[in-house]
């Protein structure tokens, strides 16, 4: 064998492993954005909400007593515009009210709705949660160059605006949509 073959060899190797390296990182994210996906839908045509917006109850639900949209926001992992724009739909339907804070009249807060808190009870977990916790168990090394990867494919891919939470914005363009149909 010549040394071009053989290094053509050794090249064919070291692809083989990064392209088996690649074909296991995506098949990881399709199944993680297929959960999400299969939960955002579930949540939809059971219960007439998002995936975000049951995350975002379920965490209501969980607080022992009216919570900030800073600390939802810190909770859910989420940046405090996204989940406000989530709040909000929620209060439009009733399921979340706002309070102004006992300790400080200029805060406002959040809660269920006696309607909010049913939902958040029937409803399943979102995998949301479990996606934090899997993320969280990952010893800090492994979170950090998760991070930086996941970073480095969102810009590949040119995705470099402001994350929003998952699943959110394909529940706002339906809804607009059926808004036009009904002529509301």
């Amino acid at each position: 064998m010549g040394p071009k073959v053989l290094q053509s060899s050794r090249s064919m190797g070291s692809n083989a492993s990064q392209n088996a390296d690649a074909q296991k990182a995506l098949d990881s994210l399709r199944r993680v954005v297929r959960a999400l996906r299969e939960a955002a839908r579930s949540a939809e045509l059971k219960f007439g909400i998002s995936g975000a917006q049951l995350f975002v109850l379920h965490k209501l639900a969980q607080a022992s007593s009216p919570i900030s949209l800073n600390e939802l926001a810190r909770q859910t992992h989420t940046h405090q515009s996204s989940v406000s724009t989530v709040v909000t739909r929620l209060v439009e339907q009733r399921l979340v009210r706002r309070v102004r804070s006992e300790r400080d009249a200029r805060m406002l807060q959040l809660t269920l709705t006696p309607a909010g808190e049913r939902l958040a009870s029937r409803a399943p977990d979102p995998p949301h949660d479990r996606l934090i916790e899997a993320i969280e168990s990952l010893p800090a090394g492994q979170q950090k160059a998760l991070a930086e990867a996941l970073a480095g494919i969102a810009k590949g891919i040119g995705a470099a605006r402001k994350p929003i939470m998952f699943y959110e914005d394909g529940v706002r363009v339906k809804q607009r949509r059926r808004r036009k149909r009904s002529g509301a």
